[in-house]
């Protein structure tokens, strides 16, 4: 069975951003769906994913919208948090060609904004970014 948007989405977003220069100089390859118990600072995974219908008469499509979380426990944790952040949105904003989305056509890719936040623990920041994909079936 094929991926559906949701899950074509994601594979195609995190093959992107681990391929990235400028993100994989700040977490490596450390971007996870969920991560491990014992993960290494710092690090990104997926947020919420909200795949809506889109379709027209002549094609079947998806507006998704979805976060990338990027955590941050450094010395530094707050500048490092937004430069996940800002690396993030270089490599995906407007990069349609830079993201493969197996059965689907990735027609547009667009950053919407980042917030940066202390953590729930006082540990360390969360940097959330938001982005939205127009999709349609190949």
């Amino acid at each position: 069975m094929a991926d559906g948007f949701l899950l074509a989405l994601q594979k195609g977003i995190r093959a992107a951003l681990v391929a990235d220069a400028g993100v994989s100089a700040l977490i490596s390859t450390r971007l996870y769906d969920e991560p491990p118990q014992n993960v290494t600072f710092p690090y990104a995974r997926f947020g919420g994913i909200e795949p809506l219908a889109f379709d027209t008469d002549t094609a079947e499509g998806a507006l998704v919208s979805f976060t990338v979380e990027a955590y941050s426990r450094s010395a530094s944790g707050r500048v490092e948090a937004a430069q996940i952040a800002e690396a993030i949105k270089a490599a995906l904003h407007r990069q349609e060609a830079s993201v493969t989305v197996t059965g689907y056509t990735l027609v547009e890719l667009i950053f919407e904004t980042y917030s940066v936040t202390r953590d729930g623990e006082g540990r360390g920041y969360t940097a959330l970014v938001s982005l939205q994909a127009m999709l349609e079936a190949a």
